[in-house]
């Protein structure tokens, strides 16, 4: 999709704005509140810290953003869990470290108005989950269609 960099930005802004006003949403499946903080904003943006998405990217992602509330809200199932010890960029005495730390993702699946996405929520150690990611759940590639990476720490 090619959009002009005016339309990319207020696409953007818009995004962001409405982003803010998510605020914690109940998971059923967790039994717990997930929380929308900068880090899953970020990586909407960013594939990797300081590594822009390419922008076709981003505005997949940012159209689909409003759904990721409603998908969690809704989710009383999961239909994957990846846990393992990765590296975590943190801040530690001011200063940002790697540190390894246990990782835990949650995949949820929904398709809502005709859209089908994949919501990955993440939680380090014991901390309160948060939305790490969306993605459309398709992608025609050579071999048929293909969904995701499957790493859903870049996905």
């Amino acid at each position: 999709m090619q959009i002009s960099e005016k339309q990319f930005n207020v696409l953007r802004s818009t995004a962001e704005e409405k982003y803010s006003t998510f605020g914690e949403i109940r998971c059923p499946f967790l039994d717990m509140n997930v929380s929308f903080n900068a880090k899953g904003l970020d990586h909407i943006k960013f594939k990797q810290w300081n590594k822009a998405r390419n922008r076709n990217d981003q505005i997949m992602r940012l159209q689909l953003l409003h759904l990721a509330p409603l998908v969690i809200k809704k989710s009383h199932t999961v239909q994957g869990i990846e846990t393992g010890n990765k590296f975590e960029r943190i801040k530690i005495h001011s200063r940002w470290e790697m540190k390894m730390i246990q990782v835990t993702y949650y995949e949820f699946i929904a398709v809502l108005e005709k859209c089908r996405v994949r919501i990955i929520v993440k939680r380090i150690n014991d901390t309160q989950p948060y939305f790490w990611s969306i993605i459309p759940y398709w992608k025609q590639s050579a071999s048929g269609k293909k969904l995701f990476s499957g790493l859903p720490e870049s996905d």
